[in-house]
């Protein structure tokens, strides 16, 4: 576990000269020597799919995106696997919609939903979990350039939904749409938890000390929480309620991808991932803030936490392996 804590580290702790998608799949390589089978989709195979969604964050960047899928099979064939999805935007410029501020080289760490991701399977293969598990990291960078997608874009999922982009800089829910679409048709999960950077209105929320939690499963999200817990990781669950969809109904599109203004920016982004799930038990945690700390703990460094491999990890030990 210690290992898979310390390789998500490491990968937030890189540059993004040095870390972007093509060589993050080629760290994430390293687990095969662990028993796990590792694939990488490029962007003929996601066209060929019709993640338009992925693919229009992309666009902006010289460097090609991947979608990167690891497979463990600790448990027999027909057992449901479990799947951890993670946003990985090697570098948030915010596209067109720029970021400003003088903290923007911390985006170098928007990937690391997906660093959680890795760093789990490398610790569920390296202990030899006994069960099935799936994980999933939609890889990108979101620049601004002459062929960066612009607000007021509308691009089609490859769910067929159709997404206006208001704000470029909303583009975690735009690769993730795509991924959680991707895993449940594919893979057929019993649960699925994503774990993104996605918000700024999460930090105004909950600040450094917790992480959100949204789900449509009341007993997912608790083993979550407890699991939290159990690794001195504090998991806030948050409100998913109808009420929110009107905020990012579109008029020319099946929805938008900001609500209006700056209210409930973490739930309405939790609303727009939810359309994507079907009727499969889902959480998402929103870890905005949660990848980088400015000052030492007992037992996290001053930098890259590695922030979600051990809860997950103590999620599947607790609840899902098989004896």
């Amino acid at each position: 576990v210690a290992h898979g804590v310390f390789f998500a580290r490491d990968m937030v702790n890189e540059p993004a000269n040095v870390l972007y998608p093509e060589s993050m799949v080629e760290r994430a390589r390293s687990l095969e020597e662990l028993g796990v089978e590792v694939e990488a989709l490029g962007l003929k195979e996601m066209k060929k799919l019709g993640m338009g969604a992925l693919l229009g964050v992309a666009q902006g960047s010289s460097k090609e995106p991947k979608l990167l899928i690891m497979i463990w099979n600790g448990a027999p064939k027909g057992i449901k696997p479990i799947a951890f999805i993670g946003k990985g935007i090697t570098f948030d410029t915010g596209g067109i919609s720029l970021k400003s501020g003088s903290d923007v080289w911390r985006l170098k760490g928007d990937m690391g939903g997906a660093a959680a991701v890795i760093g789990a399977m490398k610790a569920l293969a390296g202990r030899k979990a006994k069960t099935n598990i799936v994980g999933v990291a939609a890889l990108s960078e979101n620049m601004p350039s002459g062929t960066a997608q612009r607000p007021g874009d509308i691009v089609t999922s490859m769910s067929g939904q159709t997404i206006e982009v208001l704000n470029t800089d909303a583009e975690g829910r735009l690769v993730l749409a795509d991924a959680l679409w991707y895993t449940q048709d594919r893979f057929r999960p019993s649960h699925m938890v994503d774990l993104a950077t996605l918000t700024g209105a999460k930090i105004t929320a909950l600040g450094f000390e917790y992480a959100g939690i949204f789900s449509n499963d009341d007993s997912l999200a608790s083993k979550l929480i407890d699991a939290g817990l159990a690794e001195d990781v504090k998991l806030w669950r948050m409100p998913l309620d109808t009420a929110y969809v009107k905020d990012i109904d579109s008029d020319i599109a099946d929805v938008k991808n900001i609500g209006t203004g700056r209210n409930a920016g973490a739930i309405t982004a939790a609303m727009f991932l939810q359309r994507f799930v079907n009727k499969v038990p889902w959480a998402h945690v929103d870890m905005a803030g949660n990848e980088i700390v400015d000052k030492e703990r007992p037992t996290v460094p001053k930098g890259a936490w590695g922030f979600g491999v051990r809860f997950l990890n103590r999620l599947i030990a607790d609840n899902f392996e098989k004896n």
